[in-house]
């Protein structure tokens, strides 16, 4: 099992879902962040004061998934993320040791 954990801009959520569903993925974890890498946030005029935004909002998408699954996943968000600018976003791949269902106790490729 392996865990996909991708970093990408707030407006393409919906489309990354969608690409995911449509190769069959269904469960995927969300969070809301805040960060920065290369683009090192910008400065925003307010009132005429100049400010700098450090750290820019993004999505954090979690999946588990066999990983005969992995490329197809990887492709699908970086296809549905991809703008062409800056700031797209981060795919890491990481191995998952153990799996299990609270609800049911399952393990491994049953627990997702």
């Amino acid at each position: 099992m392996k865990k996909i954990e991708a970093i990408i801009k707030p407006f393409k959520l919906d489309e990354v879902k969608e690409a995911l569903h449509e190769i069959g993925l269904q469960g995927i974890t969300v969070t809301e962040a805040k960060g920065f890498g290369r683009q090192k946030g910008h400065t925003e005029l307010y009132r005429g004061a100049e400010y700098v935004v450090d750290f820019l909002p993004k999505v954090k998408i979690e999946l588990v998934i066999e990983d005969d699954l992995v490329e197809r996943a990887v492709e699908a968000i970086q296809q549905a993320a991809q703008t062409g600018r800056i700031g797209d976003g981060k795919i890491f791949i990481s191995s998952v040791e153990e799996a299990i269902r609270i609800r049911t106790g399952e393990r491994g490729s049953d627990a997702i």
